[in-house]
């Protein structure tokens, strides 16, 4: 059967792949020291990124699986859970990981900037599949680390600590730009997926029970993280997922606006506003004008 795992400490996690502590905030790990092993539920409360050398099986984030290949870079957040309890074969761990508690970074321009990074929140089905250039670039930096970890503690070694991680993940974050790019024929299905779910989403009673649409709400219909998804459209369209699902919104108050004899009140309604003046006041910042100005100019 089965454990349920959870690593609030780096040091919880070393042990957990017979791996030495030589930093209680920050480890770069080599997962062959870790004894074969079966799955677990983890839960964790610390910074983890997985380098994997080896196909572990189905990972389960969610209501997904994902399929764990070679060369794949996961990325997880505090407060997320990595399920892979349904691996019941025992296998041993290959590759190499980098993991930080949120304490290292206080007080640094990291800090500032992690919540930048949305890959953290990613799901793993979205995980960033590596080039052999890419492992290597990613293997040099975690070295970088890993060799500053073994070295003694001065004053200078947070700051060259954090900074390393810093430039390791904004390579992470020019190597997802890459991978926008290279997968743009599955984003357009996705864009052209969106429209559609936006188009039904509006034609239906759900503006009346659901009110307006989310971001989250369509991600999920997409099975995408909401962060994945957001940074998606944004490389597409050069708009946030926000604001693209507002212009839409306003292309269908346009139409009603103009095609029908219905006030402005009933139009807010069925767009899903609780209040018509906030449907009013959007308008307006679209537009340039109100709702029952721009009827009289068309």
């Amino acid at each position: 059967m089965s454990d349920q795992l959870t690593f609030d400490s780096i040091k919880a996690y070393n042990d957990f792949n017979n791996h030495p502590t030589l930093h209680p905030l920050v480890s770069v790990l080599d997962f062959s020291k870790a004894e074969p092993r079966h799955g677990h539920h983890m839960s964790f409360g610390i910074y983890a990124i997985f380098l994997k050398e080896v196909k572990c099986g189905d990972l389960a984030y969610g209501k997904n699986n994902y399929d764990y290949q070679e060369g794949t870079l996961v990325f997880v957040g505090p407060g997320q859970v990595v399920d892979v309890s349904n691996k019941m074969d025992i296998y041993k761990p290959a590759g190499r990981g980098l993991t930080f508690h949120p304490d290292l970074i206080l007080g640094t321009p990291l800090a500032r900037q992690i919540d930048e990074y949305g890959f953290f929140s990613y799901h793993l089905s979205e995980a960033l599949h590596l080039s052999p250039e890419e492992q290597q670039t990613i293997l040099d930096l975690m070295s970088k680390i890993e060799n500053e970890l073994k070295r003694p503690v001065d004053k200078h070694s947070k700051k060259l600590i954090t900074s390393n991680i810093g430039l390791f993940l904004d390579y992470c974050e020019r190597f997802y730009d890459r991978q926008f790019i290279t997968r743009e024929h599955v984003n357009s299905g996705i864009l052209s997926r969106f429209e559609e779910l936006m188009n039904g989403y509006f034609n239906s009673e759900k503006p009346y029970s659901h009110g307006l649409p989310s971001v989250a709400y369509f991600a999920d219909e997409l099975h995408l993280s909401a962060n994945y998804f957001g940074d998606l459209i944004k490389k597409e369209t050069g708009k946030s997922a926000q604001d693209y699902i507002q212009s839409k919104l306003i292309e269908i108050a346009k139409d009603k606006i103009f095609g029908s004899e219905k006030s402005v009140k009933e139009i807010a309604f069925e767009l899903g506003f609780k209040y018509p003046q906030h449907f009013s006041r959007l308008f307006k910042k679209r537009v340039g004008y109100t709702p029952q100005e721009y009827r009289q100019l068309n």
